[in-house]
């Protein structure tokens, strides 16, 4: 068992929204050394691939704004206070952005997103039997629904045109669970 190297010796919070909190740390870094730490909180986190009969995923599009660009992803979001099953968040998620309901649902792992700067876990899930229903989106989204073959969403995560890094790594395990599977 690992044993971390650094020590807190004090926190505080510098700032906070709904939906991150910042915290500064003053620590004792591996090499014996004083220094500071900032550490983004971010609720836990869903991402899902909901791919249709016709082998077909639901991809959103939308302006990142820390990004000032455009970007493909799977629905992905965080979930609200109080809640704490992940599947609730992901199939709450993935009806509010794309109006996509799921009968079956296969976890796919968690991924650490930004684990250098952030304590941001997403859990991933694959969605079929898919029935559609409406859309009901936070006042803050802008979302493009577009419905594209698996084989040309791993085109767009192989040659750039999706980005997002959970996005990436629930298409990538997608990818690699269906070909186990063959």
């Amino acid at each position: 068992m690992y044993k971390s190297p650094w020590k807190t010796m004090s926190s505080r919070t510098v700032y906070e929204n709904n939906w991150i909190n910042v915290r500064e740390d003053e620590v004792i870094r591996p090499d014996g050394n004083p220094g500071i730490y900032g550490v983004v909180y971010v609720r836990p986190s869903v991402g899902v691939v909901a791919m249709n009969e016709r082998d077909q995923v639901v991809l959103v599009g939308q302006w990142r704004y820390s990004l000032d660009r455009y970007s493909w992803e799977i629905p992905r979001g965080g979930s609200h206070p109080g809640e704490g099953e992940m599947l609730d968040v992901a199939q709450r998620e993935l009806q509010e952005e794309t109006g996509v309901i799921a009968a079956n649902w296969e976890f796919l792992g968690t991924v650490d997103n930004g684990n250098g700067v952030a304590d941001d876990v997403q859990s991933l899930y694959l969605a079929t039997g898919l029935t559609h229903t409406e859309t009901n989106l936070d006042p803050e989204e802008d979302i493009t629904v577009q419905w594209k073959p698996f084989d040309e969403v791993l085109d767009m995560a192989m040659n750039g045109g999706i980005t997002e890094v959970c996005s990436l790594a629930a298409i990538f395990k997608v990818a690699l669970i269906r070909s186990k599977r063959k």
